[in-house]
């Protein structure tokens, strides 16, 4: 498959008067190819929203580098990013605050369609049915505003938006950990049929493993603004080899009631991205660092065909 994106050494340091910098992001490089559905994982903190905003330009880079169909994102004026953004898109954690309460569904999911001059009159109302139907909502949903829709059904509006500009690439930002557990399976299996419907290419961000476990081709482990491990999905559920990446899938909740999982507890708390540990960055929780991971950063390397992580040990 062709690249669509390219991430190369991405950084991020947020300044914080008086107490420094957060470094957000350290050294994140990637390939998400056309039509691939890439699952970016990891801890509340991890740097995986923004990673997913800095590709779309919400917000901008400290430094490195972005390719989106070989087109040079950061070197991109306002207008030339404006076309761009048509082909690539969001859709957000919280399905009610990322929609405008002021407005009806027609008028969020049809200024997309305005803003690019995709369609006007009857056809773009047209358009704007055929959106809402092929997300599950009723054609009169249109008519109505945001905060008369449930979560599930705030969030397929958001899906509606979306896709209205015909995009060939989608960041799903946890786009099913604000609602129920009954709702998240509807809202994945929805977005796993419009992706292979349209050959979307997507990033499905999310903080359980579990979640990205059917839906993703490739899997993206992150921790404290760094890259841990990178697997197809079904060798990294099969065999993870990175230390946090065990750890995370021993968290995951089991469906039956006679399994019991060996749980792997890690000690302490995430630390701070104003201070991060020296190496290694998962070392001061690692079960199995040495000395030395407190000395390097340990180079994302090849340990089988596609699979890839960051850890000086070979011990999982």
């Amino acid at each position: 498959m062709t690249d669509l994106l390219e991430i190369r050494a991405l950084k991020k340091n947020f300044p914080v008067a008086r107490r420094g910098v957060v470094q957000a992001v350290q050294d994140v490089s990637f390939a998400v190819a056309a039509g691939e559905v890439v699952g970016l994982v990891g801890e509340s903190g991890s740097g995986k929203t923004t990673v997913g905003r800095m590709i779309l330009r919400l917000i901008e880079p400290t430094s490195g580098e972005i390719r989106f169909d070989g087109i040079d994102l950061l070197a991109a004026s306002a207008p030339e990013m404006r076309k761009l953004r048509r082909r690539m898109q969001i859709i957000f954690q919280d399905p009610f605050a990322s929609l405008n309460p002021t407005m009806s569904v027609g008028a969020i999911v049809g200024e997309a369609l305005d803003i690019h001059g995709l369609a006007k009159g009857s056809a773009r109302t047209d358009r704007i049915v055929d959106l809402l139907q092929r997300v599950g909502l009723p054609a009169e949903a249109m008519e109505r505003y945001p905060h008369e829709f449930s979560g599930g059904q705030r969030q397929r509006v958001g899906i509606a938006r979306a896709l209205a500009v015909e995009p060939a690439f989608i960041v799903a930002d946890e786009p099913v950990s604000a609602l129920d557990v009954s709702v998240q399976a509807q809202v994945i299996n929805l977005l796993q049929d419009l992706q292979e419907q349209l050959g979307l290419a997507l990033m499905f961000i999310a903080h359980d493993l579990a979640v990205v476990e059917h839906i993703a081709d490739r899997v993206i482990v992150m921790y404290l603004g760094r890259i841990m491990e990178v697997a197809p999905s079904r060798d990294l559920y099969r065999n993870p080899r990175h230390p946090y990446t065990v750890a995370l899938l021993s968290a995951a909740p089991t469906p039956d009631p006679l399994v019991r999982p060996q749980r792997i507890i890690l000690s302490g708390e995430l630390p701070s991205s104003l201070n991060p540990p020296s190496g290694c960055v998962f070392r001061t929780r690692c079960p199995h660092a040495v000395a030395a991971c407190a000395e390097v950063v340990p180079p994302l390397e090849e340990v089988a065909p596609g699979h890839f992580k960051a850890c000086i040990r070979d011990v999982v």
